[in-house]
């Protein structure tokens, strides 16, 4: 056993063909990286336009592209690499079948080795994130909640079939095995929808300080969404107004209408020589899907009980 390791270590073709095949590896990896870089560059431009469109559904198709196109960037690295590698195998496998013995026993050692401490855990890996991918759980640009790690959260930046990778609000990259991901919460668009119903008792002046509040609240990418629309004031019992404000936030950030917004319309309110709002204000969400749904869900008895 050990003159035939000698041997082969020794023979100067098998030599050579080892170099050739680790050269050849190293230029598929190189190459690999080329396509890769090609492929980034499609994805940042679909990226780009699902960004900058307003329709919706042509949005959701554009992330769903920029998705499949994350995950071929890293098919095709590993492809290249594994095609390339092969290629050169059957050009040097007349060398190799010289020392078929040495070399089975090799081989088999390796995959044995690669089995245990690698292939298990890819298959894992790529068996969830394909299922995920299939189904379409999320798309690149979806912000999710990920079960059962309830603390990572963040906007997908990219997913692949082993992996997947979130930014959270606070700049944090998180990567994760896909396997580690048993269930998904996604906020559609990125943002979650809230109200403040308050009542007021004098029409005017109520409208007027909700919406000298209402310009208070800043306006950026991760805080508010845009600025707080503040609806029409309608009749609500005697003398009296319900005045529906409405703003959108990403999930983190609700903070900023139902604590802060109510808080500062409360003291606002207080410093008045006459009050102007009733009751202290009713901070909710206000999603019209989740209602729609709602609405087909509860059954309400035409009858009190």
């Amino acid at each position: 056993m050990i003159d035939d390791l000698e041997s082969f270590f020794a023979a100067p073709s098998v030599t050579r063909s080892i170099a050739l095949l680790m050269i050849s590896l190293v230029f598929a990896f190189y190459l690999s990286k080329i396509a890769a870089k090609i492929l980034i560059r499609i994805t940042q431009i679909v990226a780009v336009r699902a960004d900058n469109t307003k329709d919706e559904e042509k949005a959701l198709k554009l992330r769903r592209i920029e998705t499949y196109l994350s995950v071929l960037i890293a098919v095709v690295r590993v492809v290249v690499v594994v095609v390339i590698g092969f290629l050169v195998w059957n050009i040097v496998s007349p060398t190799a079948r010289e020392n078929s013995t040495v070399t089975t026993i090799g081989a088999s050692a390796l995959f044995i080795v690669l089995a245990g401490a690698t292939l298990g855990t890819l298959l894992r890996d790529i068996t969830a994130g394909s299922t995920m991918i299939a189904e379409e759980w999320f798309n690149v640009g979806d912000h999710i909640k990920v079960e059962p790690l309830w603390d990572v959260s963040g906007v997908v930046e990219r997913v692949t079939l082993r992996s997947t990778k979130l930014r959270s609000l606070s700049g944090e990259v998180i990567v994760l095995h896909n396997q580690h991901i048993t269930g998904v919460h996604v906020t559609p668009n990125g943002l979650r929808t809230m109200s403040v119903d308050v009542l007021i008792n004098d029409k005017l002046k109520g409208l007027k300080l909700i919406n000298k509040v209402a310009s208070t609240v800043p306006v950026e990418t991760t805080l508010l969404a845009k600025k707080l629309y503040v609806g029409e004031a309608e009749p609500w019992g005697e003398k009296m107004w319900r005045v529906r404000i409405t703003g959108q936030m990403p999930p983190g950030r609700e903070w900023l209408i139902e604590d802060f917004f109510v808080n500062l319309l409360v003291q606002e309110n207080s410093e008045l020589k006459n009050s102007v709002i009733v009751t202290k204000p009713i901070a909710h969400y206000s999603d019209p899907i989740s209602e729609k749904e709602f609405k087909r869900a509860v059954r309400l008895s035409s009858r009190s009980s």
